[in-house]
C-alpha cells in the first residue's frame, strides 16, 4: 500500500486572451506526482467556459486535438486528483463546474473537509441534490448558497469558508475573477507568480510556477483570500489567525516535489534534515547508504553526509509506469514491485546497506524491497524510515483512513524490522519533526494524535458511496 495525496491544483489569468489551456496543461504536468487518478481543466473566454476532465494521468487525458480546441481566453483552472473521499470516476472529476442565478463558477480542490459529512446532510435536508460523492462538491454548494446574497464571489467564498473545517487549498474561477483560498491552518500549500507579459499563476506547489515561466511571489498565508481581475490583486486576510498554523509535514516528507518550495522552507533541504537526523539517531556501520525512488533520495543523501558512509544509486524506478499499468494477477508469479523497481547489484552485492525510505505503511512493499536488495547480494540491510511510525488515520487529505491497516499499530519496531526481512529498523523520531522545516507548529496527526480540529465520526474513504447505497431500494 502506497500513501497518496488529494491533489493539485492550478490557475491562471491574463490580462490578454491566451492560451492559457495549454499553460494550465503544463501546470498540471507540473504537479502530476500529487494525483493519477484523474484530471481536468476548464477555460474562462470572456465568461463562456469550456472544459475537459477525465480519468487518467494529464499525458493520457490531454491530446494536442483536444488542447487545440481550447479557446483563447484570460483564465484557467486545472486540477490533478487523487481522492481520499469519493471514489475514482469521472462524476468526480476536477474542477467542479456550477451555473447558477449570479453567474457561472469552476472550482479546484486540494485539501480534505474534516466536516463533510454533516455539512452534505444539512446540505441534503435544503434540497440540494448531489452529483459526486467528492468533499468539493459541499464547498461549491456552500460558496454557491452565499452566493445568493453576498455583495460579491469572494464575500461568498469569505462566508463559507467559517462553515469549513479541515483542509481547504483551492482555486476558484468565475466569469470576470481568479480566487485563491487557504484554510486558516494552512494544511496543503498554496502559492503563486507571475510571468514577463503581467500574466498570475496560482499552484499548490511551486515547481509549478517554475515549469510554466512564472516567477515566485509567495504563497499565501493560512487563512487568506488572493482575488485576482483586471483591477488587479486583493489580499483579504479576515481569516488568517482564527487558527493556529498547521502545515501537513508529510507534504515536505514525501507529497512534495523536491524542488519545491513551501512557506519558505525547501522541500529537498527537509528531507537532507530527516536523514542527517536518522543518522545521529539510528547510526549503523555500513558500506554504502540507498534511497528508495523518489522521495528516499534526499534523505539517503542526508544520512549519507552525517553519517560519512558512501552514497549509492542502488534502486532504479521505471519512470514509464502510468495509471495505464495492469497489475498481474494471482496467477502470475510477477511483483509489480520489480516491474517498479530494480537494484543495482553492482551497488550493493556483498555489501552492507543502509536503505532509506519515507515511510511504512502495511509493510509489504518495504518488505519486496529489502528482497530485491537482497537478491542483489546485500549481506546486511538497516531500514531508515524519513517520517516515524503511522499510528492514525489523517483527516486532511492523505489516504490514510483506519489504524487496522497500520503495522506499527500492531506491532514492535523488532517485529517490523523482523517482518519486512531488515536486519534493523530505525524510525524518525516523532519529536524531531520540527527540525525539518525549523518553524512553528505542523499538522503531525497521524504520528503523534494531535489533530488540529475535531475528529469525524466517520473516516471511511467511500462513505458517501455507502450512503447512497443504503438509501437506495433497488439492488446495487
Amino acid at each position: 500500500m502506497s500513501i497518496h495525496e488529494e491533489c493539485g491544483v492550478f490557475g491562471v489569468i491574463s490580462p490578454r486572451p491566451a492560451d492559457v489551456g495549454r499553460l494550465a496543461y503544463y501546470g498540471l504536468y507540473a504537479l502530476q506526482h500529487r494525483g493519477q487518478e484523474s484530471c481536468g481543466i476548464v477555460v474562462n473566454d470572456d465568461g463562456v467556459f469550456a472544459s475537459h476532465k477525465d480519468l487518467g494521468l494529464v499525458g493520457e487525458v490531454f491530446s494536442e486535438e483536444i488542447l487545440d480546441r481550447f479557446p483563447r481566453g484570460t483564465m484557467a483552472v486545472g486540477h490533478t486528483r487523487y481522492g481520499t473521499t469519493g471514489a475514482s470516476n469521472r462524476s468526480n472529476c476536477q474542477p467542479i463546474e456550477v451555473n447558477h442565478q449570479k453567474g457561472r463558477m469552476a472550482l479546484a480542490h486540494n485539501g480534505n473537509l474534516s466536516n463533510a459529512a454533516p455539512l452534505r446532510d444539512e446540505l441534503e435536508l435544503s434540497g440540494a441534490i448531489f452529483h459526486s460523492t467528492s468533499d468539493t462538491e459541499i464547498i461549491a454548494y456552500i460558496v454557491t448558497k452565499e452566493r445568493l446574497s453576498a455583495p460579491s464571489i469572494e464575500d461568498a467564498l469569505s462566508a463559507a469558508m467559517d462553515r469549513l473545517e479541515g483542509a481547504c487549498s483551492l482555486v476558484l474561477m468565475s466569469p470576470q475573477k481568479l480566487i485563491c483560498a487557504r484554510d486558516p491552518h494552512g494544511f496543503r500549500p498554496l502559492c503563486y507568480g507571475k510571468m514577463e507579459d503581467g500574466t498570475y499563476v496560482a499552484a499548490s506547489e511551486s515547481c509549478a510556477l517554475t515549469a510554466v515561466g512564472a516567477e515566485f511571489v509567495r504563497d499565501l498565508e493560512p487563512g487568506e483570500i488572493l482575488v485576482f481581475s483586471k483591477d488587479g490583486i486583493v489580499s483579504r486576510r479576515e481569516h488568517c489567525g482564527k487558527a493556529e498554523p498547521a502545515p501537513c509535514i508529510f507534504e515536505y516528507i514525501y507529497f512534495a516535489r523536491p524542488d519545491s518550495v513551501i512557506d519558505g522552507v525547501s522541500v529537498h533541504a527537509a528531507r537532507l534534515r530527516a536523514g542527517e537526523i536518522l543518522a545521529h539517531t539510528h547510526p549503523v556501520h555500513a558500506d554504502v547508504v540507498v534511497g528508495v525512488p523518489d522521495s528516499g533520495l534526499d534523505a539517503a543523501l542526508g544520512y549519507s553526509r552525517a553519517s560519512g558512509i558512501l552514497y549509492g544509486i542502488g534502486l532504479i524506478k521505471n519512470k514509464y509506469i502510468g495509471r495505464t499499468f495492469i497489475a498481474p494477477g494471482q496467477d502470475h508469479r510477477l511483483d509489480q514491485v520489480k516491474i517498479k523497481l530494480s537494484a543495482v547489484r553492482d551497488s550493493v552485492a556483498g555489501k552492507r546497506v543502509v536503505l532509506v525510505d519515507d515511510s511504512i505503511v502495511r509493510g509489504t512493499t518495504s518488505g519486496r524491497i529489502v528482497s530485491l536488495l537482497r537478491e542483489a547480494g546485500a549481506k546486511e540491510i538497516h531500514l531508515r524510515i524519513s517520517a516515524p511510525p503511522f499510528l492514525n488515520p489523517c483527516y486532511y487529505g492523505t489516504d490514510i483512513d483506519s489504524r487496522e491497516n497500520l503495522i506499527a499499530c500492531h506491532h514492535t519496531v523488532e517485529e517490523i524490522a523482523q517482518i519486512v526481512g531488515a536486519d534493523s529498523l530505525g524510525y524518525l523520531p516523532a519529536e524531531r519533526l520540527g527540525a525539518l522545516i525549523g518553524q512553528g507548529r505542523c499538522c503531525d496527526a497521524c504520528f503523534t494524535g494531535r489533530y488540529p480540529t475535531p475528529v469525524p465520526t466517520d473516516t471511511r474513504k467511500d462513505r458517501f458511496e455507502r450512503k447512497l447505497s443504503e438509501k437506495s431500494p433497488y439492488p446495487r
